[in-house]
């Protein structure tokens, strides 16, 4: 049975402001909607589950974020996870310039959460935090340059 993966989804504190942030890394929004009512309830297993969506899809038209805001029930605030936790632990991106990219991030207050990796003159890559405490890693293939 042939298996393809169709988004991450991310639950998120605000939803404009994690749109701007990955619009401006270049993802564009293909879609947003207002979901609610039984059959929103049924599929996510939340009871009156009730949320502010959009989905974004990266330059290559491969990869999928669904980002949800919670209006009911009230979003849990919960500590932002650490690389090494169990469960999501993060979503990377491969960009053309991560000079650049670093830039567009910091412009939205996010930063590496240590500093840039060179990782055997292969990749330049860094993780920060995103908005909600999302983890991104963003890698810049040298190979390519």
């Amino acid at each position: 049975m042939p298996i393809r993966l169709e988004n991450v989804g991310i639950a998120v504190r605000d939803l404009e402001a994690t749109i701007a942030f990955f619009t401006d890394l270049g993802l564009t929004v293909l879609g947003r909607d207002e979901v609610s009512g039984e059959w929103a309830s049924t599929a996510v297993g939340l009871d009156g589950n009730h949320a502010k969506i959009a989905v974004l899809q990266t330059p290559d038209g491969h990869g999928q974020l669904e980002l949800f805001e919670y209006l009911s029930p009230e979003a849990i605030e919960t500590e932002p996870t650490l690389p090494n936790e169990i469960g999501m632990h993060r979503v990377a991106f491969s960009v053309d310039d991560l000079d650049a990219s670093l830039a567009i991030a910091a412009r939205h207050g996010c930063l590496p959460l240590r500093g840039v990796a060179n990782y055997q003159d292969v990749y330049r890559l860094t993780y920060l935090r995103g908005p909600s405490g999302i983890i991104v890693m963003l890698a810049q293939d040298l190979t390519k340059s």
